[in-house]
């Protein structure tokens, strides 16, 4: 991936608030900052991962996106097939539905994202109908194509969610999101509901898929494993911001940020030798209601000293690699265990 390849999603200075309110007046007196000015961007073919531990906001950046949440502040830019250009934030609903149109979702859960009471037929070709892209008869015939596609029979068109796997369910789910030839699709931890082997599938057909149509990912995981074997780059998230990006091998070989290295120590390890050598992280996440002063992660790092208490650090690149960007004020001098 290079610098002329063109860019399908631009974000800047994305920020989702929630307002904690108390009484009968629903007076606020404080907010969640779920999401607190992260910054990326998404090229063509490329897939973007953004990892870190449960409520630290991936979730919510992805909806914020999408538009199912919105945002406090910031932009996100959205590049269609067409070659003009969508400011999602200030996107009205009519330009939203256009921008759905290109902008899919693969869910986490492959048991509760297709709808129970309608056929194959009817979960992937809703978005078909929905558009008004083609008659009923034609869409059967695409339907059955998009099934082939993703590994499944076209014979399984009148059968319901049921009768099917997780695997296989997550299958009918991928070809649902590809039904409107989509430029980007976002994934929100499409393989943790799935076994260890089912995961290795369904990771290696979205990545031929990718392949043959050009499309872009971004990736929601806590899976480490499934990052490095899946992604092109990958940024780390802490409590609402990225801390670390890049590369996703360096961010496997040489971390930066000490909560990347932290990651990495938790992630299992199969070589005994290399078992209990690895920094390991303690403490809980704070209250993001309540966040602490300066870095977010100094109540939990080793290595923080006064001006991690009380300065936050900005993200910005590692010496010599622009590709690589760190928010932490001692990332040039900490040697950090990498995988």
């Amino acid at each position: 991936m290079n610098s002329h390849t063109p860019v399908v999603l631009n974000v800047k200075e994305l920020r989702t608030y929630f307002p904690i309110t108390r009484g009968v007046m629903k007076r606020k007196i404080g907010e969640v900052k779920a999401v607190d000015g992260i910054s990326f961007t998404i090229r063509k073919r490329e897939t973007v991962a953004l990892v870190g531990e449960s409520g630290c906001g991936k979730s919510t950046t992805v909806r914020t996106i999408l538009r199912a949440i919105d945002p406090t502040g910031g932009e996100i830019v959205f590049h269609p097939k067409s070659g003009r250009t969508v400011d999602i934030v200030a996107a009205n609903e009519s330009a939203m539905r256009e921008v759905r149109r290109e902008v899919r979702m693969i869910f986490q859960d492959p048991f509760r994202s297709l709808n129970p009471r309608m056929t194959v037929l009817d979960n992937i070709g809703e978005p078909l109908r929905n558009y008004k892209v083609c008659s009923d008869k034609e869409r059967r015939v695409r339907v059955s194509a998009l099934l082939e596609d993703v590994g499944l029979d076209a014979n399984h068109l009148t059968r319901y969610p049921h009768a099917f796997s997780g695997g296989q369910r997550q299958r009918i789910g991928l070809a649902r999101a590809l039904a409107m030839e989509p430029r980007l699709i976002l994934a929100d931890e499409p393989t943790s509901a799935l076994d260890v082997s089912v995961q290795a599938q369904i990771l290696n057909l979205m990545q031929a898929l990718q392949d043959e149509r050009g499309i872009s990912y971004l990736f929601i995981t806590h899976d480490l494993n499934v990052v490095r074997h899946f992604s092109d780059r990958s940024g780390v998230m802490y409590l609402g911001k990225i801390v670390e990006m890049g590369p996703t091998e360096k961010l496997f070989s040489r971390p930066r940020h000490p909560y990347t290295a932290a990651l990495l120590a938790a992630s299992p390890v199969s070589h005994p030798r290399l078992r209990g050598k690895r920094d390991r992280i303690s403490g809980d996440v704070p209250d993001p209601a309540n966040r602490p002063t300066g870095c977010s992660f100094h109540p939990r790092c080793r290595f923080a000293t006064q001006k991690c208490r009380q300065e936050e650090p900005p993200l910005i690149a590692v010496k010599g690699d622009s590709d690589h960007t760190v928010a932490c004020h001692l990332a040039e001098e900490l040697e950090l265990g990498g995988v």
